[in-house]
C-alpha cells in the first residue's frame, strides 16, 4: 500500500506518463480529465478519469524520476548512468564521491545503487545548483547523501578510501589528482564530457597521475516501433550526449 508523499507514475490510455507525489484525497487535471487519488491507493491500480478514460498507477522507475527532476542544468542521462554503474565497481553499500551534483538526477541513481549501507558524498561549487539538488533529494526521501557546496579541485575532498569517482564538470582534469587521493586502491574514476577536447585533456592527466584501463566510449540510443507488418526505427532519436571515460586507480 502506498504511503502519503511516494512518488507514482500515472499512465494514461494515450501512453501518457506523470510522475506525481501521492497526496491522498488530491486531484490530478489533464487532459483526459481529473483523477481523484483516493486512500488505500496501490502500485498496478486502475483509476478511471471524470471523461471516463483509464489511468494506470505505477510505480516509477529509475529513469522515470532522473528525467523529471527540476532542473537547472544538463543532466546524465540513465543509458550514460547505467553504463557507468554497471562498468565500475558500484554496488549496495559503496561509498561513492560525485562532483557536479547539478540539480541532482545522478545523484538519485547513484543513492539507489548503493543502498542504505551505502553512502553518496555529492560536491557542488555553484550555491543555486546546490540548493535545487538539495530539494530534488527531499522529494525522493533519500537518507544515505551527504552534500558539499565546495569545489574539490580547489578544497579537495574531505573524505577518502572512497570506492568510485563520478564527475560531471567542465574542466573534470583539474579533479584527477584530488580523485585519486580520495579513491581507494583500485578504485574507479567516471566521467562524462561533451567534447573531444575535453576528454583529450581528462586522459592525459589521469594517465600522468597512475590511473590504469583508461577507456571512452559514446553511446546512442535509437527506439523501435514495433508494429505488426511495419516495425523499423524510429524517425528521432537520443544522440551524443557526452563520451563516458573510465579508469581505475594503482
Amino acid at each position: 500500500m502506498l504511503n502519503e508523499g511516494d512518488l507514482i507514475v500515472l499512465l494514461s490510455e494515450d501512453s501518457k506518463k506523470y510522475l506525481i507525489e501521492y497526496k491522498i484525497g488530491s486531484k490530478f487535471v489533464f487532459h483526459l480529465g481529473i483523477v481523484e487519488l483516493n486512500q488505500d491507493l496501490n502500485y498496478g491500480d486502475i483509476l478511471t478519469t471524470s471523461k471516463g478514460y483509464r489511468v494506470f498507477v505505477l510505480e516509477p522507475s529509475n529513469a522515470e524520476i532522473m528525467m523529471n527532476v527540476k532542473r537547472k542544468t544538463n543532466i546524465i542521462y540513465p543509458r550514460e548512468a547505467g553504463y557507468i554503474i554497471t562498468h565500475t565497481n558500484l554496488k549496495n553499500g559503496s561509498r561513492v564521491i560525485e562532483t557536479g551534483t547539478g540539480s541532482g538526477a545522478m545523484t538519485i541513481m547513484l543513492s539507489r545503487v548503493v543502498g542504505e549501507s551505502g553512502k553518496v558524498y555529492t560536491f557542488e561549487r555553484r550555491k543555486e545548483h546546490y540548493e535545487q539538488a538539495l530539494e530534488n533529494i527531499k522529494k525522493v526521501k533519500l537518507k544515505n547523501v551527504e552534500f558539499y557546496l565546495l569545489d574539490p579541485a580547489i578544497e579537495g575532498y574531505p573524505v577518502n578510501n572512497v570506492d568510485c569517482a563520478v564527475i560531471d564538470v567542465p574542466e573534470p582534469w583539474t579533479l584527477v589528482s584530488p580523485a585519486y587521493k580520495a579513491l581507494k586502491s583500485g578504485g574507479f574514476w567516471a566521467s562524462i564530457s561533451p567534447t573531444i577536447e575535453q576528454v583529450i585533456q581528462t586522459v592525459e592527466e589521469l594517465k600522468n597521475q597512475n590511473f590504469l584501463d583508461i577507456r571512452t566510449i559514446e553511446l546512442l540510443e535509437r527506439e523501435i516501433l514495433v508494429r505488426k507488418g511495419k516495425t523499423r526505427p524510429k524517425e528521432t532519436m537520443i544522440g551524443h550526449i557526452g563520451y563516458i571515460t573510465i579508469a581505475r586507480k594503482i
